[in-house]
């Protein structure tokens, strides 16, 4: 592959395209305009379904949320950046980030969060899930860029404040991963729970991001790992991760924090919810011990409101959110990627299946079904 680092060419490349809510994606030729000011234009080479994808195609549904180009956990190699670009070259291995770091914010500056201003101002608008710019365009008609990042497509192009420049070395198949799931699971844990040695956690919904979760609890030092799924084909996955203890809620009759309540001498430590669904939410703070505990709501949904008595809160239990686990993404994702070539945190266990781009639907349809963990879409080579 050639790589210019100041292109003025449009690229014609294939992408998966959702022209509307609950579809099928579609397979079409699509245009992606030149790098602009400050921007990159990245060859994506390996991308994944995340539940974040299916909420927008087929929960939120918002009708303003499309035409768009899904996907958003991806690795690549920059094929050529905009002016004023410094920070990245052509050929470099970059990782995109659907929170920007600016590194010149308010929050950016302050190191108990990963909220950045100008992340928000890409994508505050509710239910589009997208910034009003874009540089995708297919017969015709502008394509919205999915939380700015787009990697269902063969390439795509990202502001330069939201990109991450990995170890040349490091396998994009792999750590492609660190773009979303494993990172969000595994940060949650680790930053804003802070599992500390020796707790007991209980982790809910064995995907992706639960069981990156998990494997934060393990890395933390805790010494009770409870895995809860009303699918028990995902715990003998849970146990590779580090979980000590399964629980179905189907198998009880009586309300899961209860249960758990009982197997812990009054309630987990740490509690994190990953599965998107309130009822979830609900549940896992309950399921905390008073005084301390601590529940972290990690799955993503705009559709509803949490609730639970102010009982819950008064005794001493501490309610709180994670997104992209904490992690201030130019800064700490290199260093994931390190930690994963030191064999310090697991990827290849996430991934239960490899496709093309052109199979993304059958990969949509595994995840919907729980079929799978991670499948990697293969979209160009290395």
């Amino acid at each position: 592959t050639i790589f210019l680092s100041c292109s003025s060419s449009v690229i014609k490349c294939k992408a998966a395209v959702a022209w509307e809510p609950n579809k099928p994606l579609v397979i079409e030729e699509i245009e992606v305009a030149p790098p602009q000011a400050n921007e990159v234009r990245i060859k994506i080479v390996a991308t994944s379904v995340c539940h974040t994808d299916l909420y927008h195609l087929l929960e939120s549904m918002h009708p303003d949320g499309f035409p768009t180009v899904l996907g958003h956990e991806a690795a690549g190699i920059v094929e050529s950046v905009g002016p004023g670009v410094t920070e990245y070259q052509p050929g470099d291995k970059v990782i995109p980030l659907f929170i920007a770091q600016c590194r010149e914010c308010r929050f950016c500056k302050d190191q108990r969060t990963n909220q950045c201003e100008q992340a928000w101002r890409a994508t505050d608008r509710p239910g589009v899930m997208a910034p009003p710019e874009t540089r995708l365009t297919c017969k015709g008609k502008t394509l919205l860029q999915f939380v700015g990042t787009s990697t269902f497509s063969e390439y795509t192009v990202v502001n330069a404040m939201a990109v991450a420049k990995i170890d040349p070395a490091a396998p994009l198949d792999k750590v492609f991963l660190i773009g979303c799931g494993v990172s969000t699971g595994y940060g949650a844990a680790v930053n804003t729970a802070k599992v500390e040695p020796g707790s007991t956690c209980a982790v809910f919904g064995m995907g992706g991001v639960g069981l990156a979760a998990v494997m934060g609890c393990k890395n933390a030092g805790a010494k009770r790992i409870i895995a809860v799924d009303i699918n028990p084909d995902k715990f003998e996955k849970a146990k590779v991760f580090g979980a000590t203890d399964f629980v179905n809620p189907k198998d009880h009759d009586k309300p899961i924090s209860q249960v758990l309540a009982e197997m812990t001498s009054g309630g987990v430590d740490f509690s994190l919810e990953c599965t998107g669904k309130v009822e979830v939410m609900r549940s896992a703070l309950e399921s905390c011990i008073p005084g301390w505990g601590v529940s972290v709501v990690v799955g993503w949904t705009d559709l509803h409101d949490i609730s639970t008595r102010p009982g819950q809160l008064i005794a001493g239990r501490k309610w709180t959110g994670s997104a992209f686990g904490g992690f201030k993404g130019r800064d700490a994702v290199p260093g994931l990627v390190k930690a994963y070539l030191d064999k310090k945190v697991k990827l290849d266990e996430f991934i239960t299946h490899k496709l093309t781009l052109e199979q993304v639907n059958d990969a949509i349809e595994m995840m919907k079904s729980g079929k799978c963990i991670r499948t990697v879409l293969n979209v160009s080579p290395e």
